[in-house]
């Protein structure tokens, strides 16, 4: 049967992607939703985009932009060097493209290229890496980058009050148009879990792989979820963004 599939920031971890498809005995059946932020982290970010590209040739995919890849395309694409960037896992991703050639290079960038700021379902479900401001939905954002570096969603929902009504005048009108929505972006570390946290009608896939969290994908559907080790371990040599 076939199942869908949503996957959480994975930041380089291509170790703990390769642990979680076999946990979860992905099949080509299966559709993978993947929801940014491939790379910035630990040492495989390049290595794992080319395993997204060979990945999608036998499954069906659906990839969204996270900021760090839309970072990561502006240094391989203008060669801008970002400071801030480097910071939060840029080197390590800038010294795992090295020994790629200019062929393999160009095949990322239309990877890159191609991700959707966002995905919304049969079902009436978004996802995207991060948020939205407008009250209308996505599809009347005035400003794209908030798709991949808002927070105010996730605040939002985590902080509404549980006595509040979807029919009060006060409730959050992005959180009534959809029936779900999938995130990452804000690791659910910073409120100390590490297994997909739910508030309202909002999912946070990010479990802080980048940091000392496992990697994780969930069955939409049901709600079943299987974790890989936390990611520190799959890399004992390297710190990650820790």
């Amino acid at each position: 049967m076939s199942r869908n599939l949503v996957i959480g920031d994975i930041h380089g971890a291509l170790k703990a992607l390769k642990q979680l498809i076999n946990k979860a005995s992905v099949t080509t059946d299966d559709t993978l939703i993947f929801l940014g932020d491939y790379v910035d982290g630990w040492t495989d970010s390049a290595p794992l985009v080319s395993f997204l590209i060979d990945l999608q040739k036998t499954h069906n995919c659906v990839f969204i932009r996270g900021n760090h890849d839309e970072l990561c395309y502006t240094w391989l694409k203008e060669k801008k060097y970002n400071p801030e960037w480097i910071k939060h896992g840029g080197q390590a991703t800038m010294d795992s493209y090295q020994s790629l050639s200019k062929e393999e290079i160009e095949t990322h960038l239309y990877f890159y290229e191609n991700l959707l700021n966002y995905y919304i379902d049969d079902h009436n479900r978004l996802y995207l890496h991060a948020g939205f401001t407008n009250i209308h939905g996505p599809h009347r954002e005035y400003f794209s980058k908030l798709f991949y570096w808002d927070r105010t969603l996730w605040e939002t929902a985590l902080s509404i009050d549980p006595k509040l009504k979807k029919t009060d005048l006060a409730y959050p009108k992005r959180l009534l148009l959809f029936d779900e929505i999938y995130i990452g972006h804000t690791p659910v570390t910073r409120i100390n879990k590490t297994t997909p946290v739910n508030a309202t009608c909002i999912w946070n896939m990010d479990t802080g792989a980048a940091f000392k969290g496992p990697l994780t994908i969930m069955d939409i559907d049901t709600k079943e979820y299987w974790q890989s080790n936390p990611v520190y371990t799959l890399y004992p040599d390297e710190s990650g963004r820790n």
